[in-house]
């Protein structure tokens, strides 16, 4: 049994009250017209890869290249006959043809600075009030567009070697599949700005662009795009050197407000996370040891123990090796990680060279999940995922770096998980909470009203029978699993997907049947099995009424909205 999708909030568009327009001296791009992006973007968005294969191809092909080169330009100097297989630069600098060789570089450079600032040309975007845009291409043109209102979230990456000069890539996550509006590169500080500017389009300000014509905003988006090549490169490159010191998007919010992880705590989980990889790779090492090593010694030679070192070494290292890699790739995307309040939703940052920020927009979070391993229990550490709509594909969202962003807590104490908790779930009710902690991650209680596997189900779980199920509040359905890896996972009713119920045959002979909550893809799972088939069915059909009652309150998605009201009370 299914019941169908609760109407999409973002479906109902509502007249919206006026809200402040861009902060006066801002240099906002949100003015419906065509913007470039940075002068340096085609060298790194394809540019350094042209100029290795170059210089190999140089490297490689370089006689016959320096002699084509001569000959076209003095053949009479060139004399090919005294080369007969030594170094081409040397026979260069005993023919005196340095000139030549240094007015063939300079004219190959010039030709690859024509060709960059083409392709910079031909790429632009521009934030209406409705869209943000993207187009590029010379010959084969291209165009990308995101609706403003279906914004899940907007991205700010710093690649290192951008980082170094002030650059940055934003990415406006979209609703659908592979529907990511990329904006590379921007400076820092521009990237900034247009993601503020999103932020504030996306929460309903429509009313920002009219109030900036009308003299809201001094500097207009002409001040921004009058602003020269040559401003643009040394203002980016001294703010890459600034946030490489002293941290990045941080600086506009309230210290106290600010979740971070210490860096002692961080990489003493991800120790013991890299424990279960090494305990994973041994274990292989041991089962193909015990298949080989009989083998080997079954011919009686006294070499034999030399080639099982050999095997022993050659087999155990790369694992070890691997393990290491896991644990530094996790290390060192958490690193700085930092998580606090704006305005415009919840902004995580993390990264140690390569550093990321994603701001997730109110209404954007469609699952909770806060998770502890065995190994940190005695530490008291715990980890939250989320899921969210991502805008990419299924390939894409099984890569590492895609992982990532589902992750807004890498590791933290119960007072860092409660903070957050408060971030992502602002909207929960104060009631729901001992539904968190003291029946749901500590529980099971006597008499806490989850709904839990049935004894004649225990074999689904023999582990966590007694701590397996559900609950249903008015707010959200909270599930509770596991007893090694303790997980409580919370959906919010507003932005549910769905709700159904199966029963095998199995199930029927047990008199028990599975629920399942349907949300977007992620690592958050929403099923719970071996429940009473009477008591789901009646806990589907309250579900239904429940969601459809919450989507009809939740204005979340609008969330500047109650703000206006607010001030205008």
């Amino acid at each position: 049994m299914s019941t169908p999708q609760p109407p999409d909030p973002s479906a109902a568009q509502t007249p919206l009250p006026p809200v402040p327009p861009a902060p006066a001296g801002s240099e906002s791009l949100a003015d419906g017209e065509w913007h470039r992006l940075h002068p340096l973007t085609p060298l790194f968005k394809g540019g350094l890869v042209l100029i290795i294969v170059a210089g190999l191809m140089l490297n490689n092909f370089r006689d016959r290249i320096i002699f084509w080169a001569i000959g076209l330009f003095a053949p009479e100097e060139a004399h090919v006959g005294d080369y007969s297989g030594g170094d081409p630069v040397d026979w260069v600098f005993e023919n005196n043809l340095i000139l030549v060789v240094l007015l063939v570089v300079l004219g190959v450079l010039i030709v690859l600075i024509a060709l960059f600032w083409l392709v910079w040309r031909f790429q632009e975007f521009r934030i209406s009030d409705e869209h943000v845009e993207v187009r590029k291409g010379i010959i084969f043109r291209s165009q990308r567009r995101a609706p403003l209102d279906r914004v899940q979230g907007v991205n700010l990456t710093r690649p290192f070697p951008a980082r170094l000069i002030g650059m940055a890539k934003l990415e406006v996550v979209g609703a659908g599949t592979d529907a990511n509006v990329p904006l590379e590169y921007l400076s820092t500080t521009k990237a900034e700005t247009v993601r503020s500017d999103i932020l504030r389009l996306a929460s309903g300000a429509r009313a920002a662009r009219e109030a900036r014509q009308h003299g809201g905003s001094p500097q207009s988006a002409g001040t921004a795009g009058a602003t020269t090549m040559r401003s643009q490169l040394i203002g980016s490159m001294n703010g890459g050197v600034n946030d490489l010191i002293g941290g990045v998007d941080l600086g506009d919010v309230a210290p106290e407000s600010v979740v971070k992880i210490p860096t002692g705590r961080l990489v003493g989980s991800q120790v013991l996370a890299g424990v279960l990889w090494l305990a994973f790779f041994m274990l292989i090492f041991g089962v193909t040891l015990a298949f080989v090593i009989p083998a080997i010694l079954s011919d009686g030679d006294e070499d034999a123990w030399i080639g099982v070192v050999g095997i022993t070494l050659g087999m155990g290292v790369p694992f070890v090796i691997a393990a290491f890699a896991i644990v530094w790739a996790q290390i060192s995307r958490s690193l700085r990680y930092s998580i606090a309040p704006t305005p415009d939703g919840v902004r995580i940052t993390f990264g140690l060279f390569t550093t990321v920020t994603e701001t997730i927009p109110p209404g954007r979070i469609f699952a909770v999940e806060v998770t502890q391993s065995i190994l940190w229990r005695p530490f008291g550490w715990w980890t939250i995922k989320i899921n969210r709509m991502s805008g990419k594909s299924a390939s894409q969202q099984q890569s590492s770096t895609a992982q990532q962003f589902n992750i807004v807590l890498p590791v933290g104490t119960r007072a860092d998980v409660e903070r957050v908790l408060a971030l992502v779930l602002p909207d929960m009710p104060e009631a729901d909470r001992p539904l968190i902690w003291e029946q749901g991650i500590f529980g099971p209680q006597a008499g806490d009203p989850y709904q839990v596997l049935q004894r004649r189900g225990w074999w689904r779980r023999p582990f966590s029978w007694k701590r397996h199920g559900f609950a249903v509040t008015d707010f959200g359905v909270i599930m509770r699993r596991g007893n090694f890896w303790r997980k409580l996972a919370v959906f919010p009713l507003a932005r549910m997907q769905g709700v159904s119920a199966a029963q095998g045959p199995i199930d029927r002979a047990q008199r028990v049947a599975a629920l399942k909550v349907h949300s977007v893809t992620g690592p958050v799972l929403g099923d719970v099995v071996g429940i009473e088939s009477t008591a789901l069915t009646a806990a589907v059909d309250d579900i239904s009424r429940r969601a459809a009652a919450a989507a009809g309150r939740d204005h979340s998605h609008r969330w500047a909205q109650d703000a206006a009201h607010e001030r205008s009370a």
